[in-house]
């Protein structure tokens, strides 16, 4: 871990962003952050320059519903690839279903959270989970 991480946010709802933007800004945390609007910006982002020299994100917030590729598929694709397998992914969404946990289980996310709808609540598991991610776990080896 760095100094300063890398977040990789995947979430193409603009309040969404600004919230967790915010939410990072009010932490203690320094974080380089990048924005995918979508699915494709996220794998692009990923995989565009496939140079072990480009560092990864150290962790990457993915919403499920997504326009062009959905959250899933982006997961899959990263757990697929040697390079990004072991990133930590935390699945940040909206969905209730049990179907969308399961499958972002099996497919190997790290941590799945509903968005909270009350600001202060957002705002409060932002920082909780950059905290713990970005601070007290520690990250797989570098490969």
């Amino acid at each position: 871990m760095t100094a300063t991480n890398t977040l990789l946010i995947v979430e193409d709802n603009p309040d969404d962003v600004e919230l967790t933007l915010l939410a990072f800004e009010k932490s203690v945390l320094q974080e380089n952050i990048v924005i995918a609007r979508d699915g494709v910006e996220a794998i692009n982002y990923l995989f565009s320059n496939d140079s072990s020299a480009d560092p990864l994100p150290d962790l990457i917030l993915l919403d499920l519903q997504l326009p062009r590729i959905n959250g899933l598929e982006v997961l899959r694709q990263i757990r697929s690839h040697s390079r990004t397998r072991l990133l930590p992914i935390v699945i940040l969404t909206t969905s209730h279903e049990e179907s969308d946990r399961l499958q972002g289980y099996g497919l190997g996310c790290n941590s799945y959270i509903r968005k909270p709808v009350d600001y202060d609540e957002f705002v409060n598991v932002i920082q909780q989970l950059g905290k713990y991610w970005l601070v007290l776990n520690s990250p797989p080896p570098n490969t």
